[in-house]
C-alpha cells in the first residue's frame, strides 16, 4: 500500500512539474505526424455590426524538418478568386511569404515588418498563418499553472515571440491537461494590451493524427471576428516540395 501511495504522489507531482516549454512541446507533438494535408476552408468575416462576408479556399501543407510549407488559394467569391498565399516557415529566421494577386498578375512578397498586417481583410495576421513551432518562442522557466475552466483543467502557458518584428509581445494559451490540445490563445499587442483571442474547436483524428476543424478569432479592439472552418480534410497525400514551389503561384 505504501508503494502505491508513493507512486500516485510521484505521478501527481509530474503533472504539476511540467514547465511552459514542456507543455508546449507535448502540444506540438500531438499535432505532428500528418506528413502533408489537403482541405477546403471557409473564411467568414464578421464586422463590428455583425454583417458577414464568406470566402472559400483550398489549402495544402507539407510537414518538413526545417519548417513546414503551406499554400492557400481563394476559389470564391469572384473578387478574390485566384488569389494565392504561399508560406515557407523558418525556425531561426522570419518566414518567407508571398501573395499572388491575379488582377495585377503579380507576386507580392510580404516583408517581415508587415507580417502583423491583416490577411485579406480578416482578423488573422500573416504571422498567424505560419505553422506553430515551439522554438520560435521563449518561455517562463517556472512550473506551468493549472486552472479549472467550465469543469475542464487547462495548463496556462505563457510564451514570447523571439522575432523582433512580431506584432505580439506575448501569447497566453489554454492547453488541455488531458489531451494537450490547444483550446484558446490570447494575443497581446506591442502595447502589451489584449488584442484578440483565438478559440480552437472541432478537433478530429484523421489516420491517428489530430487536426483542427475550426478557429474563431475575436478582436477586442475593433469588435470584428473571423472564423476559419476546415472540411474535406485528408493527410498523407504524398505531396512533394515541388507542389509548393513559387512557380505554382502563377499557374
Amino acid at each position: 500500500m505504501k508503494n502505491i501511495i508513493i507512486t500516485c504522489v510521484l505521478l501527481i507531482t509530474n503533472v504539476f512539474a511540467l514547465s511552459h516549454y514542456d507543455v508546449s512541446k507535448k502540444a506540438d507533438e500531438v499535432m505532428s505526424g500528418f506528413e502533408d494535408s489537403k482541405a477546403l476552408m471557409t473564411m467568414t468575416l464578421v464586422n463590428a455590426n455583425g454583417q458577414k462576408r464568406i470566402r472559400q479556399m483550398k489549402a495544402s501543407s507539407l510537414e518538413l524538418e526545417g519548417g513546414d510549407k503551406s499554400l492557400m488559394e481563394f476559389i470564391s467569391p469572384s473578387d478574390v478568386k485566384g488569389t494565392k498565399f504561399l508560406n515557407y516557415e523558418h525556425i531561426l529566421k522570419d518566414d518567407e511569404q508571398w501573395l499572388y494577386l491575379p488582377a495585377l498578375k503579380r507576386v507580392k512578397r510580404i516583408s517581415s515588418k508587415n507580417k502583423s498586417g491583416s490577411f485579406m481583410g480578416s482578423e488573422f495576421s500573416y504571422e498567424d498563418l505560419s505553422a506553430f513551432n515551439i522554438d520560435k518562442y521563449t518561455y517562463k522557466k517556472e512550473e506551468c499553472k493549472i486552472e479549472n475552466i467550465d469543469g475542464f483543467d487547462y495548463y496556462i502557458v505563457s510564451r514570447v515571440p523571439r522575432s523582433k518584428t512580431s506584432g505580439y509581445t506575448k501569447q497566453i494559451s489554454l492547453i488541455s491537461t488531458k489531451t494537450f490540445l490547444t483550446y484558446q490563445v490570447d494575443y497581446y499587442d506591442r502595447k502589451k494590451s489584449l488584442l484578440k483571442t483565438a478559440y480552437f474547436k472541432d478537433y478530429k483524428k484523421i489516420s491517428g493524427v489530430y487536426r483542427i476543424g475550426k478557429i474563431h478569432m475575436k478582436n477586442f479592439q475593433n469588435n470584428k471576428e473571423s472564423i476559419l472552418v476546415w472540411t474535406e480534410q485528408s493527410i498523407k497525400n504524398s505531396l512533394k516540395e515541388k507542389d509548393f514551389n513559387k512557380r505554382v503561384l502563377k499557374k
